[in-house]
């Protein structure tokens, strides 16, 4: 019959029924639709450092990355990122078989999913939960686990011991991101010792994603996972340029770790983009090795701008989550008389001009999030000024 598919079984992958339409391509629509202040999806409104821009636009003219560039990502990036995790943080990576140069964080949180997962495997991971970790793990076929972050006086806290509790025999990793996204949390190293010593004491591979590792305030430490005993041979790390340079479109992110989990890695990446972003990568090289001087500028610059934006929602009624991490400001909406995440996010464009992400979106346990509702500081101090206000008139 004309017009009639000829399965009544859905299009979509059954295990992905549960994943629509991000809520960051919703609420961006809207900010567009309305006029309003996009505090919602993480991105700066303005570019990064001029000279790494320009490494680009050289790449692009000299021919560099035109073309295919190699699977692994091109050497001068490779060397560039073992050369950082060095001069950090003492972790010593082979650049040819330690290191992954991946289309942004986002794909190789993807496809460490898909190298390192059986069906029916199951993942801890850390609640409130980056949205692409449950997507990926859907693809995957493993189940995700989650333990949840809890709120108390000074922001989201990890219990230990509901995290030992959620491991069980099927466990086949822990999903950790620090600095965390959406709350701001950054592990202390009482909490990744801890971390630590379960892995190894069950036997679990461990990915970490420090996307955000240079965007730490109030005399917090970001110390990669890898450094602690025991986690060298059974860590993948995700690191990525675009939140470090105000470069979120270019898409270059990185895996490092053992030859054989990379290798594993590298295996499943080669059939999503194959390669990617290739002038881009030539650039990056550069801003990695840019000064000291940068990367602390850089984090006093979003401490700043934390800060503008933190103020402007304690006086517009929010109760304020002061974030250790990230360019994210988590509220609880409570104080204002509300309680549906939701519900507030989808009418603040009309009532605010400001847009912002209910964090039920990152919870398994949608209740659990519904109060909370987080806001982008990663924009220009006018335009925070500007949202401030609107919402104290609100």
């Amino acid at each position: 019959m004309t017009g009639m598919t000829s399965t009544a079984r859905p299009h979509l992958n059954r295990r992905l029924a549960e994943f629509g339409t991000t809520i960051f391509a919703e609420m961006s629509a809207l900010a567009t639709a309305t006029g309003a202040i996009n505090l919602g999806q993480g991105f700066p409104d303005t570019d990064g450092p001029e000279e790494v821009r320009e490494a680009a636009v050289r790449a692009l003219r000299e021919g560099r990355g035109n073309q295919y560039p190699p699977g692994p990502g091109i050497p001068e990036l490779r060397t560039a990122i073992a050369a950082h995790q060095q001069r950090r943080y003492g972790l010593s990576f082979d650049p040819d078989t330690e290191v992954l140069v991946t289309a942004g964080a986002t794909e190789a949180v993807a496809a460490s999913m898909l190298a390192l997962l059986e069906p029916g495997d199951e993942v801890v991971a850390l609640e409130p939960y980056y949205d692409s970790y449950a997507a990926s793990i859907a693809m995957a076929g493993g189940r995700r686990v989650p333990v949840t972050l809890r709120p108390d006086d000074t922001g989201f806290r990890l219990d230990l011991d509901e995290l030992r509790a959620a491991v069980t025999d099927r466990t086949r990793l822990l999903l950790i991101n620090t600095p965390h996204n959406p709350t701001g949390t950054v592990l202390t190293r009482a909490e990744l010792t801890a971390i630590a010593e379960l892995a190894v004491e069950r036997d679990l591979l461990v990915v970490t994603d420090e996307v955000y590792e240079h965007l730490v305030f109030d005399g917090a430490e970001h110390l990669p996972l890898a450094t602690f005993p025991g986690m060298r041979e059974r860590t993948v790390t995700i690191g990525s340029a675009g939140k470090t340079f105000s470069f979120t479109g270019w898409k270059v992110g990185w895996v490092t770790g053992s030859p054989e989990l990379v290798t594993a890695v590298r295996s499943v990446k080669q059939f999503l983009t194959y390669v990617s972003s290739g002038p881009f990568q030539y650039a990056v090289a550069e801003a990695l090795a840019l000064p000291d001087s940068y990367f602390e500028d850089f984090r006093r610059s979003m401490q700043t701008r934390r800060d503008l934006l933190a103020e402007g929602l304690t006086a517009a009624g929010f109760r304020v989550f002061a974030p250790a991490g990230t360019y994210f400001i988590t509220t609880d909406i409570r104080p204002l008389g509300e309680k549906d995440g939701f519900a507030f996010c989808r009418a603040l464009p009309e009532r605010a001009g400001v847009v912002a992400i209910p964090n039920a979106v990152f919870y398994d346990d949608r209740d659990a999030g519904a109060p909370f509702v987080r806001f982008a500081f990663c924009k220009r101090e006018d335009v925070l000024r500007q949202a401030a206000e609107r919402l104290r008139a609100m």
